[in-house]
Parts: C-alpha cells; structure tokens; sequence
C-alpha cells in the first residue's frame, strides 16, 4: 500500500489551464472520492495518477518517490474504468488473468489471483463464461478483477457504475465498499454522483473548473458546507436556498427572508448584507401555528415510503420538506412549519462563501 500526494498539480491544454495547482494528501489505505460537475477536471486528475496524462506542473508523489515521468505500468496501481474494456473472446477467468499473462506471471500463481479475486468477487460461478453471457453488473465485476489480482498499492476508479442501471449501481456500491474492506488498499475514486461520493468514500474532494472547493469527510460536507456551491451539491433532495438581509440590533440578529424573521443570537455580516440563507428539507419542520415561521400549503407531496417529501411555496421560492412517511398528506393542506436555527446556513450572496453565525440560546450552533 502507498500514500498519494499531489503537490501543486497543473495541468495545461495549451493556453488554457484546466487544473490550477491542486495539493491533495491522500493517506495509505484512505478512500476518497473526487466529485463535481462535469468539466470539473476530476477526471484529468485521476489520468495524471494513473500516468495516462502529462503533468505541467507540480510533484506526484507515491509513497515518498515521485513518480511524473515513470510510466503508468511501472507506477503499481490499477485503474477501472466506465468501459469495462473486456476481450470478448476470452472466458472470464483469462480476462481476469490477461495483465498476470502478460507480466508473465507463472500459470501457478496466476491461477491462484484469479481464484481468490473470483472468490472476492462472488463470480466463482462465471470463470468460463465469455463476456457477451454476463449481466452489465457482471461484466463490471470482471474488470474489478482484473485490477485485483495485479494487487497494486493503489487501485484508481473512473466513475466506473455509470454504464449502470439503479439497482445494480446500489450493489455495486456495497461491492466496491466491501472489497476495500478486505483489501485496505489505497483508492481514489471519481464520479459525479454525489450520493456514490458520501456513501463509498472516507473523505470527499469537491471540484469545481480545476480547483478544489472542500474536502473533508461526508457529514462534514453536509452539516458545514464551506460554499453555497458546495451546499447545493451535496445533498438529495438539493438544499432550498431563500435570498435574505441580515439585519443586526443590540438584542441579536436575524435573517430577513421575504417578510420573514428567522433571528438569531449572531451573524458575523453588517447590518444590511445580502445573504442566501440554506436550509436542506430536513430542517424545516411542521409545528403549531402560533409556533410557526411560515404559514403554506403543499403543492406537491411524493410518498417514498422511508420519508415523505413536499413541495410549498415559501418566501417567493419552491421549497421541498421531508416529512416522515406516518404524516398524513394532501394535496393544499395547510402546513405551519418552523425552520431548525441549528440547522440553517447563511452564504454570502456574492461570494457564496459561508457567514459564520450561531443559534438562540434554544437552539445548537450553526
């Protein structure tokens, strides 16, 4: 196993700069996920670890030896692809063998890898099936495989459950979690999809046109967004976001969001400042109506079984609710809802930079 670190990474397509010195410290045996938009350069990024791109600038480190000029084969990690890249005319257990065969690795010892990758991968059953007779989760299970026997020091994902349907994409997540598990090895792992991010991943990097955003681990991210982009990145169903003014007095602060007072004990912006005010669906709650913020009615409601989540107009904006699946729901039914100080987050309206602020007495700090 090895630790990955990028330091100062550039990477230029003649004139145009696609990744702007990122320092990434990744530690042995970590799982991090590189999420973002498309474009974002994560994908580069990970090409640059493989060796499948130049750097320009900046040191790649693996473990303490940098490795910008050795070769992608020589540098003892694996990559998985979106592709998945199989020989069709090969049964599974020579596809899985192929990269062993060609490092001429003796016929005993191949066997063996591909026996125990088969045995990890729960594919016994398919070792001399050809590509054309397996399932696309199959196929993908395959390619796994092959990284696995090489047993490098690093294995590299490229968004490799897109080519996916949704239910084989959830298990293949609980496959890729489970097999780092048992191997320990290091692993970088890019996608777009944010739920694979927070589900499969010890630390999460946030990229945004070559740069990182936030890093840090998956709650982390979504309980203390650094950036309104971050916030509406992470997070299913996406954070409501109200435009507000942050009006200041000797007695506390508070946010005012079309009409809407939502105090609290401090804001750190000048009486007057523009400010996006967050707040993820599960933060609004319903309450009494004298207790109430805002008073609505349900446009939308979508009964998911583990929760029920509505849509209402609030403060000039559509916002979506999560409600528990026993409430009883109806389409314009009066909601009086109460919105979670401890859980709101205040941006920046300009910037989209986070706005230090804390609760009421009555509430946590935010």
């Amino acid at each position: 196993m090895a630790t990955i670190t990028l330091d100062k990474i550039v990477k230029n397509y003649g004139a145009v700069q696609a990744i702007h010195g990122i320092d990434l410290a990744i530690e042995d045996g970590e799982f991090v996920a590189l999420v973002g938009p498309s474009g974002c350069g994560k994908s580069t990024l990970l090409r640059m670890v493989a060796g499948l791109e130049d750097i320009s600038d900046g040191r790649l480190y693996i473990g303490d030896k940098v490795v910008n000029a050795v070769e992608p084969r020589d540098r003892d990690i694996a990559m998985v692809f979106q592709d998945y890249a199989l020989y069709p005319h090969m049964t599974v257990a020579d596809n899985i063998g192929f990269g062993l065969k060609m490092r001429k690795t003796s016929q005993t010892d191949r066997k063996a890898r591909i026996a125990e990758a088969a045995q990890m991968l729960q594919i016994e059953n398919l070792l001399d099936r050809r590509p054309a007779e397996l399932s696309g989760g199959q196929r993908q299970r395959v390619a796994m495989g092959r990284a696995i026997v090489r047993r490098p020091s690093a294995f590299l994902f490229d968004e490799p459950l897109s080519n996916l349907d949704a239910k084989l994409r959830v298990e293949m997540r609980t496959e890729i979690k489970r097999l780092h598990g048992l191997l320990g090895r290091t692993t970088i792992y890019v996608t777009h999809d944010q739920v694979e991010a927070l589900t499969l991943a010890d630390r999460v990097v946030i990229l945004k046109e070559g740069r990182i955003l936030q890093e840090g681990p998956p709650l982390t991210l979504y309980h203390a967004p650094a950036n309104r982009f971050v916030a509406e990145f992470i997070g299913s169903p996406q954070m409501n976001i109200f435009n507000g003014t942050v009006r200041q007095s000797e007695t506390g602060a508070h946010v005012d969001i079309d009409g809407i007072r939502l105090p609290f004990a401090q804001i750190a912006a000048p009486d007057g400042a523009r400010v996006h005010l967050g707040a993820r669906p599960e933060a609004l709650s319903l309450c009494a109506y004298e207790m109430a913020d805002v008073h609505t009615q349900v446009d939308v409601y979508e009964p998911l079984g583990s929760d029920t989540m509505v849509s209402a107009r609030i403060a000039g904006i559509t916002a979506v609710i999560r409600l528990s699946p026993e409430t009883q729901v109806t389409r314009g039914m009066k909601l009086s809802l109460r919105l979670d100080r401890s859980k709101l987050h205040v941006f920046d309206a300009d910037s989209g930079e986070r706005i230090t602020c804390s609760a009421q007495a009555s509430g946590g700090a935010n």
